[in-house]
């Protein structure tokens, strides 16, 4: 049976398109680049702040990333203030971490997103005590799809990779999944195609939370 589940966080827990979108274009503005669509944004989030805003960069025109330095510090400064912009859990997700605490199952957030902004977020949304662990990108931790991250949350529920579910929403979580031997579900209301989904070769994917839980019942 599985002691523990660790999810990711945009596009899997929480709908944060428009918060992400939002802060990248109010840094863009800042320092008088063009703007992106959210398709362009869905597109380019998934690796960490500094790929989206080198994608963005590169979208609007700095090819070279010259404005880099100067963007990622006010994308950081602008984010930190509106990382919880119109964010909402996406439907079922409330109830099925009721049902899987509930269960007994330990349960851990690791985000590509800043560990600051992550905390926030799962804290504003959720409340505080409803997950064990929530950890996003930090200095001198490698990121995902790495697994020691990963790894480490799961060691820290005294859990084994056999033991412990991963849920995510991308090919990033995808590959973080199977580096760590974890089983892995991607969810197909995130930020990617069903196709690219398929093609990281997860143990489901799942277009409901109902679908997620009954994988989890039919473990135990």
């Amino acid at each position: 049976m599985y002691r523990a589940c660790i999810f990711d966080l945009d596009g899997t827990l929480t709908d944060t398109l428009e918060s992400l979108t939002y802060s990248v274009n109010e840094t863009m503005k800042e320092i008088g680049l063009p703007g992106i669509t959210s398709g362009q944004c869905r597109e380019f989030v998934g690796n960490g702040a500094k790929v989206l805003i080198e994608k963005t960069l590169k979208a609007s025109g700095d090819e070279e990333l010259a404005r880099f330095d100067e963007a990622f510090a006010a994308y950081r400064r602008i984010f930190d203030k509106c990382c919880t912009y119109r964010v909402k859990p996406y439907p079922g997700i409330p109830e099925m971490l009721r049902e899987m605490k509930e269960r007994g199952l330990r349960l851990g957030v690791l985000s590509n997103k800043p560990d600051r902004q992550a905390v926030h977020v799962v804290e504003e949304i959720f409340g505080k005590g409803v997950f064990d662990h929530i950890q996003g990108q930090k200095d001198g931790v490698p990121r995902k799809p790495d697994p020691t991250a990963v790894l480490s949350i799961a060691g820290e529920f005294g859990a084994s990779p056999s033991e412990t579910l991963y849920i995510g929403d991308s090919e990033v979580d995808g590959a973080t999944g199977k580096a760590a031997g974890m089983d892995t579900i991607l969810v197909s209301w995130g930020f990617r195609s069903r196709d690219v989904l398929e093609a990281a070769e997860p143990l489901s994917i799942a277009d409901t939370t109902d679908e997620i839980l009954e994988i989890i019942r039919e473990k135990d």
